[in-house]
């Protein structure tokens, strides 16, 4: 029970933490000064929403995500919300794309190049469908959360104040309930997929309390230390970079290959959700649909990374609300019925 559990949560946190989230742009984008009560409330509300979608997905078996969109919002508004999630995981698939050629620059790769690199250990992977996936999050995500710890928590204490919080000024609470609308969706997506192999409620107890402490924790430390670094914030792309200008080269070297993999693991479970969804329509091998999916995606690239971030994160958040609110009252929903 433990090791699935632990195998779920690294699933959660590998669908959550790629491109916008790792880079620090996600972040900064909704939070920044006076966050600590929203990032309190993102840790609650995510714990929640994955227990939801984790409880449903076991309850029905599932091995894509329709059958927990009926479950929680009707079958009118599941057909509006099976066009949003395509629409989600295709277009912010692509950011993760534009992302990792961002981050491959610091290499002296071009831009597209990186892409291109990217999206072939993302494509070599589906051969092995979801269960590479998964075992790929189990491997990668351990390491990431543990460098991306030691960087943060070494610079933040570096800094003549380490913490910022003014506990009477919370002016951005409402970003908690934006940021877990932006990042529940793909998990609906990505969760619903492995429904049928979930053995035990104990796994969802530890997957979802588990991934959304660890999250919180990690969420308060980078927002803590961006805050640090602000005023370059405006003339960056990636603000991870604006830390890392504090280490020396050797660090800043791992912690780009730390940026990538979150990149690749957040590309591989977006590609999964897709590809779990429509693969039904078609005949073609999992791997040859991912490469159909990524030519498709190249040109979305173009528009570059931080541009993708600052348009769509917010205007996804907005739209996810009302899956939240569903995710929220589905227990009381539940009880009400039964009783």
């Amino acid at each position: 029970m433990w090791r699935a559990g632990f195998k779920w949560l690294f699933l959660i946190i590998g669908t959550t933490i790629g491109a916008g989230y790792a880079s620090g742009r996600e972040l900064w984008q909704f939070f920044g000064h006076e966050s600590v009560l929203a990032i309190f409330i993102f840790i609650i509300l995510f714990m929640v929403s994955c227990h939801v979608i984790l409880s449903v997905s076991y309850k029905l078996r599932t091995v894509h995500y329709l059958p927990v969109l009926k479950t929680l919002l009707g079958k009118r508004m599941t057909i509006l919300y099976d066009m949003m999630i395509i629409l989600y995981l295709f277009t912010t698939t692509a950011v993760m794309y534009a992302g990792s050629g961002a981050a491959l620059e610091a290499f002296r790769i071009p831009y597209f190049y990186g892409i291109c690199i990217s999206a072939f250990f993302v494509i070599i992977l589906f051969i092995w469908r979801a269960d590479g996936v998964v075992r790929m999050n189990a491997l990668l995500i351990p390491v990431l959360i543990i460098l991306l710890l030691f960087t943060l928590t070494y610079f933040l204490f570096s800094q003549e104040q380490v913490f910022n919080m003014n506990w009477q000024r919370q002016s951005n609470w409402k970003a908690g309930f934006m940021f877990t609308s932006l990042n529940i969706l793909p998990l609906v997506a990505v969760l619903a997929a492995i429904g049928s192999k979930i053995n035990h409620r104990g796994e969802i107890w530890i997957a979802s309390v588990g991934s959304a402490f660890l999250l919180g924790g990690v969420t308060f430390i980078y927002n803590e230390s961006l805050i640090h670094v602000a005023e370059e914030l405006l003339y960056i792309e990636i603000p991870l970079f604006a830390i890392l200008k504090h280490y020396p080269s050797f660090m800043a070297v791992m912690m780009t290959v730390l940026l990538w993999l979150a990149i690749y693991t957040t590309a591989v479970s977006g590609l999964l959700g897709l590809t779990s969804r429509l693969q039904n329509k078609m005949t073609l091998p999992w791997w040859q649909f991912a490469f159909i999916l990524t030519l498709l995606m190249l040109p979305i690239t173009i528009v570059g990374f931080s541009n993708l971030v600052a348009f769509l994160y917010p205007l996804y958040g907005i739209a996810n609300l009302y899956l939240l609110a569903a995710l929220l009252f589905h227990p009381f929903a539940k009880k009400r019925s039964s009783g």
